[in-house]
């Protein structure tokens, strides 16, 4: 009898849970809703729209490539750059950091926990911030948005590097342990191939959010193809924002597909 009235009870249970956990979400985004501010549209957004479109429409191509000059490609070439040496510099802080992290290769829970309290604090920062802290320090221009970028990808790199070396078959290790090899040449004989082929793609994945953030900390001052788009949009040159849009698309486009290729040849 105990038993029937446990198992009806359990349905009841699970539903009142569901039905508490559904109506605090609808709370939570009626709370939302609630405090956005919505006056309406302006006047000339439409007039403002027919000029972005037309823009879009009929790009300003001389600013493609000007040479003596700052143009679009070499815009372009300047965020690749911010993005590749950013990554660089990722990898280099999160390899051993990840390490560092990384519950099985610790003695004591408390040492792995220590390392990704510390990946936590870096995954905190959004790039913009992580920018205008750097442009604060070594001034404004490429070389604070590569350091940006180099830092605040340290949280996402160390973490997936980390789980990562989490899920290693412990085999190869416990052999060479049987061995009688050291620390070191444990990590390098049995767990560096292991992760490898993980931290490549992880490594492209990110290079590809750098990307696309590489491409705003011009906003900012740090850098990059936003830089050029922010004085177009202030200006009002349409056509301008319109050629710089189309070239930024194109070229991230791009480099999605080329760092998909290689991760699925990695992978």
């Amino acid at each position: 009898m105990s038993d029937l009235r446990s198992t009806i009870e359990k349905p009841k249970k699970r539903r009142i849970q569901s039905a508490a956990i559904i109506l605090g979400l609808l709370l939570l985004y009626i709370w939302g809703f609630g405090g956005i501010d919505y006056s309406g549209i302006t006047k000339n957004a439409w007039v403002i729209t027919g000029a972005i479109m037309d823009g879009f429409l009929n790009p300003d191509w001389s600013y493609v490539y000007r040479p003596g000059e700052v143009d679009l490609i070499s815009n372009l070439l300047e965020t690749f750059a911010i993005a590749l040496v950013g990554i660089s510099l990722s990898v280099v802080l999160s390899f051993p950091i990840a390490f560092w992290a990384a519950r099985n290769l610790s003695v004591k829970r408390i040492v792995s926990g220590s390392g990704k309290s510390f990946l936590s604090f870096f995954r905190t920062f959004p790039d913009m911030v992580m920018a205008l802290l750097f442009i604060a320090i070594v001034g404004p221009g490429p070389y604070a948005g590569m350091l940006a970028l180099g830092f605040s990808a340290i949280g996402m790199l160390g973490k997936l590097y980390a789980e990562e070396i989490e899920s290693i078959d412990p085999g190869p290790a416990e052999a060479l342990v049987a061995a009688g090899a050291n620390k070191l040449q444990i990590l390098w004989f049995a767990v560096v191939p292991q992760v490898l082929p993980g931290f490549i793609s992880a490594t492209l994945y990110r290079f590809e959010i750098n990307m696309r953030s590489a491409s705003t900390l011009g906003v900012v001052a740090a850098g990059g193809i936003g830089t050029p788009l922010l004085f177009a949009i202030q200006g009002r040159s349409w056509d301008r924002v319109g050629i710089i849009l189309i070239g930024l698309v194109v070229f991230v486009l791009i480099i999605d597909l080329i760092s998909s290729a290689l991760r699925k040849k990695v992978v």
